[in-house]
């Protein structure tokens, strides 16, 4: 459909204007042109290139021409055995682009060797006033030179930065320069070597609008002064040029600071929606400003680069992805829009499809506009005025005429057109005639006149309901917002309105009154962030996820407003999250990997990581997608991955550890031992090592006191999990790593009944998978232990610990405690556990971590209990999990219901309790 691919009719090189008179001005050049146009020019040999060029001079090798000479003539016969293979279907576009930028480089990187080595001999080397070391000008490729997709007959364009501030050492005869002068010079120099008109022509034009403070500011810039630009006056076109910014020459380490220095300016650290608006900004600036031109001068109709659904729309579309997640993502990180493009689809932020159109939709535009250019060698982007011109393009691109060439030209431009449209409408202001007034937000208005409003969206609370949003619009942290702010808040409120009345109407559940008053604190955590208010206008169908998953949840409201940076999960339905942990784990090792190094970042990842997946799982349990049993295994499953990449890289942090991979496990207990864990859980472990060198037990405390420091700081992210270590050996008093063997030893010997308990939820989570193998077996011999003939020191041991239990936690309230009351769910783990403990020596199948529904079930089959009363609990439990579930799910800190609701299951409970120990 769009062509991407020009097939050849019966247009040859010679239909270029500038390829005839530059052949015909000596006929030698057509055999250079033969020659060269037979080789791939992506990996064209430049240097042997230049120098056949040089010696092609009067005098041959025995004077070669001047380097300028030579490049002019050099870059003049590569462009045109450039629009030979191209036009005769030898060479696609990335041969061309690659050429070109190839080319841009080359010339760059030789003609700053040469003089700076004349400035060094007329002042000699600059000199770093801080660190001492020989600066070297870093020449940084801007645009499409930078992102290795330069045009034909483009110019370059470039900014010169140089190191540190300071001056030239000199010698004798020399003249001392400070180094910005040095630097300066120099940059002039090159700037005269590369784009002076000679009698061979230009190699390049050369453009350094981009640099700081653009054509006002210094030709050349130390990077103190980058970098105070970039913090004071960087501006957010600017961030979308600095995307490209690609270092062609300089030190590797000054490249490096520089980048340093960049990086924070264009990738924010937190998903950056408010770009949306800035593209949009300078999209219809420079619409504008080609409409104006297009007004003036009739015949620059039909811009393939600045135009409607042109170029610039497909590079915008590439890079607002890249600027709102390349802070996050390091490889969105990527200067070519063709790659970025790809990039794209993988992670599922455009389809496969509309990826392929846009590449598609790319190369026609970039071939038509290199086929502008092939005419006069000249930097246009526009259809030429003459007839007879319009009918040459066409055949080029392998039309039969015009009318061929604008049909498909119109058709893709429409499509690239509604791709931008889609992601840049302005979509903010789209509200109706029952909202609130603005005005009534401010105060001017009455209460009661709100209510009224709010009384014709359909709130069954109106008056409660007007009384909040006054109060939150009139809170001096939202007087205080800048008028942009306040102004998007009032119309992002004004848009849910609606949205909250018909939720709660469809759902059900909940208050018009309690559901604004969650989303009011979710806007009154954000408003400060003008990029989540971006999102959220953005993305009107974000803003209905938010309202119906805080309506269905307290908790998860909570959960949304101390971490607002997971909104990016609300955009749309990338993937499952109950089934892509490998390719999480993969995604999460690589930007862990990244980032080696800092720590700081490191832990962040780690947390936004964590809490996207399980705000993923969240809303797949609201939607009513996951059963409690499922969750609960994919939480656990995230769990052992987060433990198992916090114990890796916690350990590289170790200064003086004595092996490169600990031989180290974390073992689970209790509900992540047990599979069972829920989203505000902690985690109870303990630590064993093997390793007898005399460094291990050291290195591993360290490691353990990092790992728990690593899942329990509070960072901007929020932390990991809280982590309790009170069932190692010997409790609090114990030591907080222990070996295998020492472990080993305290069970068989030293514990306690109720720690045997706590081993039959327990299992090896991370770590080295041989000291895991040797836990388990000794977890299978001791819970095969045979009690029989202390069955009833057991029994009372058990009753005894349970009671203590209860004692800690006694009831104030008539309501059924889910957890802690009698026939609940401690109860129902109490008796599985002893039913283990009895009866393992004989039936060694019920040492299986299988839950407690599943043993349940087993001791009803192996008529160790009643099988009908053991199916009765294990449906209590079942029951009473899912309760515990949707009352945690409101931000109830304590699951407790009316006591009827859970009578029956509470009744079982008692009767299976009676059976196994007897009254209380």
């Amino acid at each position: 459909m769009l062509h991407a691919s020009p097939t050849q009719l019966s247009s040859t090189a010679h239909d270029s204007r500038f390829y005839r008179r530059w052949l015909g001005a000596d006929p030698a050049r057509a055999g250079r042109v033969d020659a060269l146009s037979a080789l791939s020019l992506a990996r064209l040999d430049l240097g042997a290139a230049l120098k056949t060029e040089a010696e092609a001079g009067p005098d041959g090798p025995a004077r070669p021409l001047p380097l300028g000479r030579a490049m002019r003539r050099l870059r003049n016969l590569l462009v045109c055995a450039i629009i030979r293979r191209d036009l005769e279907g030898k060479a696609d576009l990335d041969e061309v682009v690659t050429a070109m930028s190839r080319f841009a480089d080359f010339a760059v990187q030789s003609h700053l060797a040469e003089l700076m080595a004349e400035m060094t001999a007329a002042h000699g080397v600059p000199i770093g006033e801080e660190s001492g070391r020989p600066q070297q000008m870093m020449v940084l490729a801007m645009g499409k030179h930078g992102g290795g997709e330069l045009n034909v007959s483009s110019d370059i364009d470039l900014i010169f930065v140089y190191p540190e501030d300071g001056e030239t050492q000199a010698g004798a005869g020399q003249k001392s320069l400070s180094n910005h002068e040095f630097f300066v010079r120099l940059g002039r120099k090159l700037i005269a070597a590369l784009s002076e008109i000679t009698e061979d022509g230009f190699t390049f034009r050369v453009d350094m609008a981009l640099r700081p403070n653009g054509k006002s500011g210094p030709l050349a810039a130390s990077l103190n002064m980058v970098e105070d630009y970039l913090i004071v006056q960087g501006r957010e076109w600017e961030r979308y040029a600095w995307v490209k910014a690609r270092a062609v020459t300089g030190d590797a380490a000054d490249i490096a600071a520089l980048d340093h220095i960049v990086r924070p300016f264009v990738y924010r650290r937190y998903l950056d929606f408010g770009v949306i608006d800035a593209i949009r900004t300078m999209h219809a600036q420079i619409r504008a400003e080609v409409n104006r031109q297009e007004r003036l001068h009739p015949e620059r109709t039909q811009n393939v680069k600045l135009g409607r659904g042109g170029i610039r729309e497909i590079e915008f579309l590439a890079q607002v992805f890249q600027l709102i997640r390349g802070g996050r993502d390091p490889a969105l990180r990527e200067r070519s829009t063709r790659l970025t493009l790809r990039l794209l689809a993988e992670r599922e932020l455009l389809t496969a499809d509309v990826v392929e159109r846009l590449l598609g939709a790319y190369a026609f535009l970039r071939n038509l506009e290199h086929r502008l250019q092939y005419l006069e060698d000249a930097q246009t982007h526009t259809l030429p005025a003459a007839p007879e011109d319009r009918l040459v393009i066409a055949r080029m691109m392998g039309m039969a005429d015009e009318a061929q060439l604008l049909a498909a030209l119109d058709d893709c431009r429409a499509f690239v057109a509604s791709q931008f449209d889609a992601i840049f409408a302005d979509k903010a202001g789209n509200g109706g005639g029952d909202e609130v007034d603005p005005d009534a937000l401010g105060g001017d208005d009455s209460r009661d006149a709100i209510a009224e409003r709010l009384a014709a969206l359909g709130f069954d609370d109106p008056h409660q309901a007007a009384g909040r949003l006054l109060a939150t619009w009139q809170a001096p942290r939202l007087q205080t917002l800048p008028e942009a702010s306040r102004t998007r808040l009032v119309a992002l409120v004004n848009a849910a309105l609606p949205l909250i009345a018909t939720i709660v109407r469809e759902a059900g559940l909940g208050s018009h009154a309690a559901t604004l008053g969650r989303l009011l604190d979710f806007f009154e955590a954000i408003a400060r962030r003008s990029a989540y208010l971006s999102l959220l206008t953005e993305y009107p169908h974000t803003l209905e996820r938010v309202i119906r998953m805080i309506n269905a949840s307290g908790w998860a409201a909570t959960f949304l407003t101390q971490h607002p940076i997971l909104l990016d999960e609300l955009l749309d339905d990338r993937g499952n999250a109950a089934e892509d942990l490998p390719q999480l784990a993969a995604a999460l090792a690589s930007q862990l990997d990244a980032a080696d190094g800092d720590t700081e970042r490191q832990l962040d990842i780690l947390r936004e990581a964590h809490h996207a997946q399980m705000f993923r799982l969240l809303a797949l349990d609201l939607a009513g997608e996951l059963s409690v049993e499922r969750l609960a295994d994919h939480l656990s499953a995230l769990a052992d991955l987060i433990v198992h990449e916090v114990v890796q890289r916690a350990w590289r942090t170790i200064p003086k550890r004595h092996l490169e991979v600990p031989r180290f496990a974390v073992i689970a207990y209790g509900k992540l031992g047990g599979k069972e864990l829920g989203y505000i859980s902690d985690l109870d472990v303990i630590f064993l090592f093997d390793d007898e060198d005399q460094e291990a037990p050291s290195n591993y405390a360290r490691l353990a006191q990092r790992f728990i420091t690593w899942m329990t700081t509070h960072t901007p992210a929020g932390i990991l999990f809280d982590i309790d270590t009170a069932l190692r050996p010997d409790g609090a008093s114990g030591m907080l790593v222990s070996s295998v063997n020492a472990f080993e030893r305290y069970q068989q010997g030293s514990a306690w009944i109720w720690e045997h308990q706590a081993l039959t939820r327990a299992r090896f989570c991370a770590g080295d998978a041989a000291i895991g193998a040797r836990f388990e077996a000794i977890r299978e011999r001791v819970l095969r232990q045979d009690r029989s003939g202390n069955a009833g020191q057991l029994r009372d041991e058990v009753v005894k610990m349970r009671r203590r239990m209860r004692e800690a936690h006694p009831s104030h309230t008539p309501l059924f405690d889910l957890k802690q009351d009698e026939g609940g769910m401690i109860d129902i783990e109490f008796i599985v556990q002893y039913l283990v403990l009895r009866h393992a020596a004989a039936y060694p199948e019920l040492t299986a971590n299988a839950g407690n529904i599943a043993l349940l079930r087993l001791c009803g089959r192996l008529g160790l209990i009643d099988a009908a009363l053991a199916e009765d609990v294990a449906g209590a439990y079942r029951t009473m999990r899912r309760l515990q579930h949707q009352v945690r799910l409101q931000g109830q800190d304590n699951a407790r219901v009316e006591r009827a609701l859970v009578a029956v299951q509470a009744g079982a409970v008692t009767r299976l309790w009676q059976a196994c120990f007897g009254d209380r």
